[in-house]
């Protein structure tokens, strides 16, 4: 069985992670959903409530692809993530170079750390590539439109966390 690990915060998660989660189904049996805790970057949405979106639009996303996915919350290194969920690939989205620079450091320390496990990037689709969930927080905390990056069970959420 091939497992993949996508890895990320998901504050909230966006339709540029569908996108990318969507992919990813298509190239392993179950796909693992890494939800890090990461309290550095103090969420707005709390473990639980990131964890419940993430089930809540995989489901849909499971039926269509047939692919197993499930939310898994990790607070160690992502190496060790992928380890305990017993992945043979970390899957990546990347939307900017930017993102690359960052990325392919991630990528030299895990090989270091692990060389049996790969990454795998894949580009985010051109019509994702400006979201990202920092943004999406800042146009619906300042009274702007979020809905066109995020599903709308994920806009009610996120609007609910700025009444």
């Amino acid at each position: 069985m091939r497992i993949g690990l996508y890895p990320g915060t998901f504050d909230p998660i966006t339709l540029g992670h569908i996108d990318i989660i969507r992919r990813a189904a298509a190239l392993v049996d179950r796909l693992v959903i890494g939800v890090a805790i990461n309290r550095d970057k103090g969420p707005l949405f709390s473990l639980e409530e990131r964890v419940a979106m993430i089930e809540a639009e995989c489901a849909k996303l499971s039926e269509e692809t047939g692919t197993e996915i499930v939310a898994h919350p990790f607070e160690n290194l992502l190496i060790d993530c992928a380890h305990d969920v017993g992945a043979q690939v970390i899957l990546r989205g990347l939307r900017a170079v930017a993102d690359f620079e960052y990325e392919f450091q991630m990528v030299g320390m895990n090989r270091t750390l692990d060389s049996s496990v790969e990454t795998v990037f894949l580009m985010a689709d051109a019509s994702h590539q400006a979201i990202a969930s920092k943004l999406v927080k800042e146009i619906a905390r300042l009274g702007g439109d979020s809905s066109k990056f995020v599903t709308p069970a994920v806009q009610t959420q996120l609007m609910a966390k700025f009444r």
